[in-house]
């Protein structure tokens, strides 16, 4: 079965499922699949269950999408999402973006759990992204292009929509949330940064680090869509503290900024 047809088999099997479509989806990062939760009238939708679909293996990733009405939108909210470092190739990965696109999915908030780089930074902050790195060599367009999909070439000089992006400013004032703003650096991990690493990562301008959301970005992109991206830092980076870094922590921290969280991602969703 070619990449087409398995895109296609998902978005018939989600179709026959959801009782209105979705406007805008999201990406909910390591341990911010809470706000799931609070979509009402929800429809959900197994992973295991979505023709095609990988499976989830990371903590703090539920493995199902939810459909239904948050902040007076119709939304599709992926709790949990895919890995390069879990194994599989960029194109698996970021299928779940193309499904989306398929799905008529024209606006998309990715979500994720960082390490600060930025030594300003705190654990707990929210931080807007406003461009990215890619370090890893990696690009889940390489190799055939999908003509039916996206162009052949992507201009990235403004993935990150710049009027998402004011929207989710103007919530944070309203709510009075802080919102740091910064560029974020993908590593490929499972490991963590090295301090070598982090200090290249400062030096080129990365605000902050982590091992997602830049591969379903640029499929993103390539289909056309607006993209806004918050990063929770769960941690600052290797070398700033003298701490050993665990997942563990990054899910505590994830927890502690749920209410924030939530509050905004709720306030951008009423405003769009």
């Amino acid at each position: 079965m070619n990449y087409i047809d398995k895109i296609a088999d998902a978005v018939s099997y989600i179709e026959q499922r959801l009782e209105k479509m979705p406007d805008i989806a999201l990406i909910l990062g390591s341990g911010l699949g809470g706000l799931g939760e609070d979509i009402r009238r929800s429809v959900t939708i197994e992973y295991k269950d979505i023709p095609n679909f990988p499976t989830i293996s990371v903590d703090g990733h539920r493995g199902r999408l939810i459909s239904g009405e948050l902040g007076g939108k119709e939304v599709i909210a992926m709790q949990g999402r895919f890995h390069f470092y879990e194994g599989y190739p960029l194109q698996q990965v970021t299928l779940p973006i193309r499904v989306l696109g398929s799905l008529g999915i024209k606006k998309l908030i990715v979500t994720n759990a960082a390490g600060g780089v930025n030594k300003d930074f705190s654990p707990g902050d929210l931080m807007l992204i406003n461009d990215h790195i890619n370090f890893t060599g990696c690009n889940p367009l390489i190799g055939q292009n999908l003509d039916a999909l996206g162009p052949r070439f992507v201009d990235m000089s403004n993935v990150y929509s710049d009027d998402l992006i004011q929207i989710a400013r103007m919530a944070g004032q309203e709510l009075e949330i802080p919102l740091r703003e910064g560029i974020y650096m993908w590593f490929t991990g499972p490991t963590y940064e090295t301090p070598a690493e982090i200090e290249l990562a400062r030096t080129l301008g990365a605000a902050a680090v982590g091992m997602s959301t830049v591969p379903e970005v640029i499929v993103a992109a390539h289909q056309g869509m607006e993209v806004l991206g918050i990063s929770c830092i769960t941690n600052m980076a290797a070398g700033i503290l003298d701490e050993p870094l665990r997942h563990d922590d990054v899910i505590e921290t994830s927890i502690k900024v749920e209410d924030s969280f939530k509050r905004l991602i709720t306030q951008i969703l009423t405003s769009m």
